[in-house]
């Protein structure tokens, strides 16, 4: 490219950004900022750390021409689904990735723009807050922190270090939910007061825990990574780490909460509730290795006697709602249910009065999903890489819809209620502020910024 198409392009990026300088998201960039973004007005390259039921969500966009994106790299630290994928992305990909095992090695090599981060959950925040020291972009998965700390954390480094970061809650990238929460901000249901998510499926039996030598090809200290060591048990690092206790998930409701209480906060306008409570506990498959709830029911109070309600059941698979997952909105003149088809708009009398669903747009239950709202997502987090869009779900609003789902597991975990700060978000109770962060490996602590 010559100097002067290079000059031209640059200036016109920097223009459509000005488009966005009055945004008061934390991810708007001035034109000074824009200019120092790696990659910004060229190919972007990126990486790819995790390498199980997720990743194939973002390859669709990648692959696209207009993406104007290479992947370098695909990280794992289990060596067959290095290869899995290797071989998968040969077929979609004309370039051929570079396989690695350890994120770091990724993170130091200056090439690399941005990097898809789709760990266990306890490796997100340590591993995007490093790849933004280094210079990175990065689209986190959810749940964008494994505790109220570390969210607070990501939101500092990203403010630090001004990066793009998306946390990987797709459904704010849905044209339809975009349509109807504008709708319902301009009063379409009247005052809106509560909001109810659910999540329902048919988890079966999970593997009790039992002493092994970690698989074939697995490394264990790097999957362990930020959290304490462990001797290994039988199956640990095939999705089960979900349920084996708090070192690496964050239950159903990191799981899978974080979705929906996204939309209804969303939907409702709030930020900080005034008030959690939860009603949870093991009820099916007693005996079975899982160790955390599997039925939950939390309900969060905010200012102005707004309500948003969780009903999550992990391993009873009736149809309480009409659908296995989504978020219903009240108000005084109707109600909405929306989901990842779209939604649904009903009068006070409970007549539907207009519909915008577009089926299959995106997986709902099925691990690791995928669809056409995942391909949205990444091509947001693409042009707003490059000063083309503002992000759809920067890590400011992600990790507040986030803490939801932190208060709901430690009122859980502590079997009580509690009151909460609504402009720090910070929990009036000791016993709870005791989970507001974790326990690191040493050498993994991520530094306040």
């Amino acid at each position: 490219m010559s100097t002067n198409r290079r000059d031209f392009i640059k200036k016109a990026a920097i223009g459509a950004v000005g488009v966005t300088l009055g945004s008061t998201s934390a991810n708007a960039m001035t034109a000074k900022s824009y200019s120092k973004i790696i990659g910004a007005n060229d190919r972007l390259h990126v990486a790819i750390q995790g390498l199980g039921r997720r990743y194939n969500a973002y390859l669709g966009a990648i692959a696209a021409k207009k993406s104007n994106v290479e992947l370098l790299y695909l990280c794992d630290v289990m060596k067959s689904q290095r290869d899995k994928a290797g071989e998968a992305v040969s077929k979609v990909l004309s370039n051929k990735p570079v396989l690695e095992n350890d994120i770091r090695k990724i993170i130091n090599d200056k090439k690399v723009d941005a990097i898809f981060m789709a760990t266990p959950d306890h490796w997100h925040a340590p591993g995007a807050c490093m790849a933004m020291q280094a210079g990175k972009h990065v689209y986190l998965e959810k749940p964008c922190s494994h505790n109220p700390e570390e969210g607070e954390l990501l939101v500092a480094y990203q403010k630090k270090y001004n990066k793009v970061v998306q946390m990987g809650n797709q459904q704010r990238s849905s044209l339809q939910s975009q349509e109807i929460i504008k709708e319902i901000h301009n009063g379409v249901i009247g005052d809106v007061y509560n909001a109810v998510a659910f999540y329902t499926s048919k988890r079966g039996r999970v593997p009790n825990q039992e002493k092994a030598n970690p698989p074939e090809g697995l490394d264990w200290d790097l999957f362990q990574g930020p959290a304490p060591r462990r001797a290994y048990t039988h199956d640990t690092w095939n999705y089960n780490w979900h349920w084996y206790g708090w070192d690496y998930g964050t239950a159903e409701m990191g799981n899978n909460a974080t979705h929906e209480l996204d939309i209804a906060r969303w939907a409702l306008d709030v930020k900080h509730p005034e008030h959690v409570e939860v009603k949870s506990g093991k009820h099916h498959y007693k005996d079975d290795g899982w160790e955390m709830y599997d039925t939950m029911e939390a309900t969060f109070k905010f200012a102005g006697n707004r309500t948003i309600q969780w009903d999550g059941r992990s391993r009873n698979g009736y149809d309480k709602y009409g659908g296995g997952r989504g978020t219903i909105i009240y108000g005084s003149n109707g109600s909405v249910f929306i989901d990842r088809d779209g939604y649904k708009l009903y009068d006070l009398k409970g007549e539907l009065i207009k519909e915008n669903v577009v089926p299959g747009i995106e997986s709902g239950n099925s691990l690791g999903g995928g669809g056409k709202l995942s391909t949205f997502h990444t091509l947001n987090f693409f042009d707003a890489i490059r000063g083309k869009a503002e992000l759809t779900s920067p890590i400011d609003q992600g990790a507040t819809s986030q803490l939801l789902t932190h208060y709901a597991n430690i009122a859980s975990r502590i079997d009580d209620s509690f009151d909460v700060d609504e402009k720090t978000g910070r929990i009036f109770n000791r016993e709870a502020m005791k989970l507001w962060s974790r326990t690191y490996e040493p050498g993994w602590e991520i530094k306040a910024v």
